[in-house]
Parts: C-alpha cells; structure tokens; sequence
C-alpha cells in the first residue's frame, strides 16, 4: 500500500522556524515528484512548494517564496520542508503528496487534482 506520513509539525512563534518531513511507505519517493499542500480551515487547500523527482525543478508559492525550502533526500525516502520566518498565516494543516510516475518531472503547485497519493497532514501553529 503507498502510503506518505507527515511529521515535524507544532507551536512556534512569529518569526520561528520548523522542518516538516514526509516519508514514504510502500513506494519508492525518487521515482515521483512532491508537492507540500496547506489548508486552513474553511478555505481551499493551496499549494506551498514542489519538487521534481530528481530535485532539478522546485516551485514555491509568492506566499512563502524566501522563506520555505523544499528538498528531498532520495536516499532516505524523503522530502523535507523548511520554513524559517513564520507568520501567523502559516498555521494551517500542511500535506505532502505524490504526482504520478508519468510526472514525475514536473513541479506543481497550481492543482491539488493532478497528486495522486496524500499523506494525513501535519498540524502547524504559528501564535506568540
């Protein structure tokens, strides 16, 4: 069964820093590209930051352009996002997800509809 686990979410405060990490199970990760997703309640999930399946290609949002780092250690099955600065409006619910294989080398961040696989979430507060 594929399957991707978030982690390293929690509290920290405005202008902190935190790694989330997405592992995967039942899959080779090298082989897709990634996508890190957020949602803040009663809004529409968006896209944050993606990584092609070499890491040749990223992408991040105008929203955390500077301040978030996507990377991904293939060796270890994993992708990792950094943020450093964070705002308030950072809190949401942050997900990673997987395109398919055939995409592999592309980045996006504009649909949620084109990921295949998604992992349960990590909760992330930004409060003083």
């Amino acid at each position: 069964q594929l399957q991707l686990v978030e982690s390293g979410g929690g509290l920290v405060q405005p202008g902190g820093s935190l790694r989330l990490s997405c592992a995967a199970s039942g899959f080779t990760l090298a082989y897709y590209a990634i996508g890190w997703f957020r949602q803040a309640p009663g809004k529409e999930r968006e896209g944050s930051s993606c990584i092609s399946s070499s890491g040749g290609s990223t992408n991040y949002a105008d929203s955390v352009k500077g301040r978030f780092t996507i990377s991904r250690d293939n060796a270890r099955n994993s992708v990792y996002l950094q943020m450093h600065s964070l705002k308030p409006e950072d809190t949401p619910v942050y997900y990673c997800a997987a395109l398919p294989f055939q995409l592999r080398r592309v980045c996006l961040i504009s649909s949620t509809t084109r990921y295949d696989y998604w992992g349960q979430g990590t909760q992330v507060t930004v409060s003083s």
